[in-house]
């Protein structure tokens, strides 16, 4: 589920603690997470509702001006049934924190090793995806899929893998490697 950067905003402080988003099936459930740049949501009920029973407070708790815009945004998603996502913020990504740790404690580099050496399989492919992220802040999915020989979604999914460790983090367009993972491919 994505959020559009000032209602991020309005996440980050607090004021917007619902989405409305048309799906074929749910893409969060309740009593999950969900991260998202403004930190990890809990996502605390989601319902089928009808676009004509929502309200200005609905528009309101999430991030829309008035019930005419929130209509209007509703109104140009795709097809399905009209979800009432409420969430409240739960914390910080740990991912966050995780890129800036730069110092690998004993054993470390090694476990980092060892598990992008399982993400590999029988087709290696995460340190030539670092080193080329590494080489340019912005680098899309695209241009790393085209340069390693990739599907642009699968290759995405698998980045989401080394986004996990704290080894790259996502740009508005593109990637870019933290500083966590420079310094793994310094000692590598």
């Amino acid at each position: 589920m994505l959020f559009k950067k000032d209602v991020l905003a309005g996440i980050a402080k607090g004021d917007v603690t619902l989405a409305f988003r048309r799906w074929q099936k749910p893409t969060v459930r309740a009593g999950g997470t969900l991260r998202t740049a403004a930190g990890v949501l809990a996502i605390d009920a989601i319902d089928i509702v009808d676009a004509g029973g929502l309200t200005n407070e609905d528009a309101s708790c999430s991030g829309y001006s008035s019930l005419d815009a929130l209509l209007a945004d509703i109104a140009g998603q795709r097809a399905g049934a009209l979800y009432r996502i409420a969430f409240h913020l739960l914390g910080a990504d740990p991912r966050v924190a995780l890129r800036d740790i730069a110092d690998f404690g004993s054993g470390e580099h090694g476990e980092l090793r060892r598990r992008l050496t399982a993400f590999d399989g029988d087709i290696p492919w995460t340190l030539q995806t670092l080193r080329l992220i590494a080489a340019r802040d912005g680098i899309t999915a695209g241009e790393l899929a085209a340069s390693i020989g990739y599907e642009k979604a699968a290759l995405k999914q698998k980045i989401r893998k080394l986004k996990e460790l704290g080894l790259t983090e996502s740009l508005q367009s593109g990637y870019r490697i933290s500083p966590r993972g420079r310094a793994f491919l310094a000692e590598t």
